[in-house]
């Protein structure tokens, strides 16, 4: 006889299935918030992976706007979705509303729009709504006090969100997908042809080391906003920024060796950079 499956254990499924180093900041924080921002992640999961398992746009399209309208009814107190089952007892505790999690789904609904971005603000916008406002949702979950916090979280959400563009320009080139924005690629002289053929040169790499030097300075711009008040309970962000800054690095260190194959840290070593932060307080 199998176990009916409950909301909370379909959202740690979810959450656990992915694989994500998010998973390694969820680790130490305390039940009713470790419930919270699980639920949270799985609901951004389950949107994302409509667009990442995508076979079909308009289909994908669908189920978007079939998520928008259970965020709906779910804050209207019908949520049939698990997830949501899952995420909206925690809504008015921590100040999760229906606005944010719209926004969220139209980041995902940009990738069924957009395979191109013209220039970085147009990249910034969608980087706000797939990682800006993510990272506002969990800074409230996590334990917000001061209002400069989401400034924090919207900075630390673009500079993981890159980190993400940059480590997966070879898969997304294969999915058709180059987020470098064109003016860029123009600007350094790199043909999106040789991306989506593997194509390394030194202008590839002069063009990413541009990429990972912006990145690094969200990072800066992110940690010099974090209040002190608040610095202990953004634990769980401090240690994503930890892991991801690392693989940032890693990256660096491979000379952006990322078209053929995808640069990880190794599950110890992210929680060993987790585990750090939590109890040392340092990167």
């Amino acid at each position: 006889m199998t176990t009916p499956t409950t909301p909370q254990t379909y959202v740690q499924q979810k959450a656990a299935a992915s694989g994500s180093s998010f998973y390694y900041a969820f680790l130490f924080l305390p039940a009713p918030k470790r419930a919270a921002i699980t639920a949270f992640y799985a609901f951004c999961r389950e949107v994302d992976d409509v667009v990442d398992d995508m076979r079909d746009a308009e289909v994908a399209a669908r189920t978007l706007a079939w998520w928008r309208q259970e965020v709906t009814q779910a804050f209207a107190g019908q949520p049939s979705h698990p997830v949501l089952q899952a995420l909206l007892p925690h809504a008015s505790t921590y100040g999760i509303q229906a606005a944010q999690l719209h926004a969220i789904i139209d980041g995902c609904q940009m990738d069924l729009e957009y395979t191109r971005y013209q220039d970085y603000a147009g990249l910034q916008r969608y980087c706000h709504l797939v990682a800006g406002v993510v990272g506002e949702v969990a800074a409230r979950i996590f334990g917000q006090t001061q209002e400069a916090t989401t400034h924090y979280a919207h900075a630390l959400g673009q500079a993981l969100q890159l980190t993400n563009i940059l480590r997966d320009v070879g898969e997304d080139a294969q999915r058709g997908r180059i987020y470098l924005p064109i003016e860029e690629l123009q600007r350094f002289d790199v043909k999106a042809s040789d991306v989506m053929h593997s194509q390394y040169s030194e202008r590839f790499t002069a063009l990413m080391r541009f990429q990972a030097q912006r990145a690094h300075q969200l990072y800066d711009q992110a940690l010099a906003l974090l209040p002190a008040e608040d610095k202990r309970a953004q634990k769980p962000g401090l240690m994503m920024a930890s892991i991801y800054r690392t693989l940032l690095r890693e990256i660096e260190a491979s000379d952006f060796q990322v078209l053929h194959q995808r640069i990880a840290l190794t599950p110890l070593r992210k929680f060993w950079l987790a585990w750090k932060m939590q109890a040392l307080g340092r990167m």
